[in-house]
């Protein structure tokens, strides 16, 4: 019989799930010292002159040693992949994959062109990719921080934006420049295709080729079920009488999707900082 903590790992969707699990097992194996930080980070010169190509993977993978401060960080990965994966990429396993890969690559990018962002680690920010793209999907969930702010969802980036700032006294760059790639996300997935002079014309389209690579890979269940999202009626709507948001497609009752989630974990931003 699965324990409590075997049913909720293997509830949670493929591609999040293996997410989190590369994540826990990277500093794991720091943890155990299998593998020093310095291995990890994101160093261009180690990857263009020593070949060690695996910076461009391992970068995302490390949240910093095993401690409370990494646990806030997996839970807030986890949360929030997770209602995005079983929400808005439900059944689209490849599109939410496809997601995770340009945002990596836009954050790689920003690496280079963005002198003042130390970024060695960069899955911060790609967890504030996903925190900005599911707020803007989700605008009439209210949250509440630390039970005493209540705001809508789309300000919840920059709650955790000022409140990483509190606590570690200077902006944290690289998070800022992971919700400026999630609005570019937002903008070319969701707003331009709904703007007349576009065509309708989705500019991040999932290539054929990569969703055969993905859907081999995911099970049966997961695989990808067409979705035209530029339906008449929005997915989403609210229901004022219940303070509930609904989903016109079909009723979303499972809890990532209609409890109120807890934004007062999800702040901790030490593991962008340059290791000594």
């Amino acid at each position: 019989m699965p324990t409590p903590l075997e049913t909720w790992f293997y509830e949670i969707p493929p591609i999040t799930r293996a997410y989190v699990t590369a994540a826990c097992l990277t500093s794991l194996a720091v943890q155990l010292e299998l593998v020093h930080p310095i291995k990890l980070w994101l160093d261009y010169d180690r990857i263009l002159y020593g070949n060690e190509w695996w910076r461009l993977i391992t970068n995302f993978l490390y949240f910093g040693p095993l401690s409370l401060d990494f646990m806030f960080h997996i839970f807030f990965l986890a949360r929030y992949s997770r209602m995005m994966e079983e929400s808005h990429f439900r059944s689209r396993g490849a599109d939410y994959a496809w997601l995770l890969l340009l945002s990596a690559i836009a954050l790689l990018i920003c690496s280079i062109i963005v002198p003042m962002a130390d970024m060695p680690f960069l899955g911060s920010p790609l967890a504030f990719t996903l925190v900005y793209i599911w707020s803007r999907r989700n605008p009439y969930i209210r949250l509440s921080f630390m039970g005493v702010l209540v705001f809508s969802a789309p300000y919840l980036p920059w709650v955790l934006l000022g409140f990483s700032l509190l606590i570690n006294s200077h902006l944290p760059m690289g998070d800022v420049l992971g919700i400026a790639v999630g609005h570019v996300y937002y903008f070319l997935e969701d707003v331009w295709p709904r703007e007349p002079h576009s065509g309708g014309r989705r500019l991040l389209q999932t290539p054929g080729w990569f969703a055969s690579v993905v859907n081999r890979m995911t099970p049966t269940e997961e695989l990808d079920i067409p979705v035209n999202i530029l339906d008449d009626d929005p997915p989403y709507t609210f229901d004022s009488n219940t303070n509930n948001l609904e989903n016109n497609d079909e009723r979303v009752s499972s809890q990532t999707d209609n409890e109120m989630p807890s934004a007062e974990t999800a702040a901790p931003a030490s593991a962008n900082e340059s290791p000594s």
